[in-house]
């Protein structure tokens, strides 16, 4: 099956990564991003929609039609905003997107990236963990193939351009906590192939630690 998906947080550093994994497999045939702003990015396969606001899609929503997969990578840290505000731009956001294009792509595979010790009873101490894990139990009842993804350090692909700029400080962390802890880092190369290959193969998990990421990635 080849895959025709869509992409938000292509501008991003884990949107820009799974991005390139797309554009270089040969399983995906046409990739959509949606982007508040150009990505400055050309290929074949590549389309871009400029839209702002994610929480009204209607003018673009015709376009949306007809994407057998959706790698939903957009996402705010919660430092320094309030709860009510996280929550509006992390549960509310996601899920407006989520519920039209499982109105409008029934049957799609939706890989959503989450985080490290998402807390899915949502009754937990941690906000941003709580809301998280909300968001994920939602989209695990609207999609029919839905997974979530948790990654913990992610290692940037080679030729990103998104990239935080804090994170040149602390790459070198990598190598040593791959081998010293493996189920904590990954490599956004795996991220995007496991997204890929969960829409093209499916997984027998639909909550995906590093280590599940990591193997799937492979298989």
């Amino acid at each position: 099956m080849k895959i025709k998906t869509i992409i938000t947080g292509a501008t991003g550093m884990v949107g820009e990564g799974v991005l390139l994994e797309c554009l270089n497999h040969p399983e995906v045939e046409q990739v959509l991003v949606i982007n508040r702003k150009p990505g400055g990015v050309s290929h074949p396969k590549l389309r871009e929609i400029i839209h702002a606001d994610f929480f009204n899609l209607t003018p673009i929503e015709s376009q949306l039609i007809g994407y057998n997969a959706c790698f939903f990578c957009l996402g705010v840290s919660s430092v320094g905003i309030g709860k009510e505000e996280y929550r509006h731009v992390t549960y509310d956001l996601t899920l407006n997107v989520g519920e039209l294009l499982a109105k409008r792509n029934p049957e799609m595979t939706f890989c959503y990236v989450t985080g490290a010790s998402t807390d899915s009873s949502e009754k937990g101490r941690v906000a941003w963990a709580r809301v998280k894990g909300a968001t994920e139990n939602a989209l695990l009842r609207l999609f029919k193939h839905a997974y979530m993804f948790r990654p913990g350090f992610m290692k940037a692909t080679p030729g990103q351009k998104n990239v935080k700029s804090f994170y040149k400080y602390i790459a070198w962390m990598y190598p040593i906590g791959r081998a010293v802890y493996p189920a904590g880092f990954c490599t956004l190369q795996e991220v995007g192939q496991a997204m890929i290959n969960a829409a093209v193969k499916g997984y027998t998990k639909q909550i995906l630690e590093v280590k599940d990421i990591v193997i799937l990635a492979k298989a």
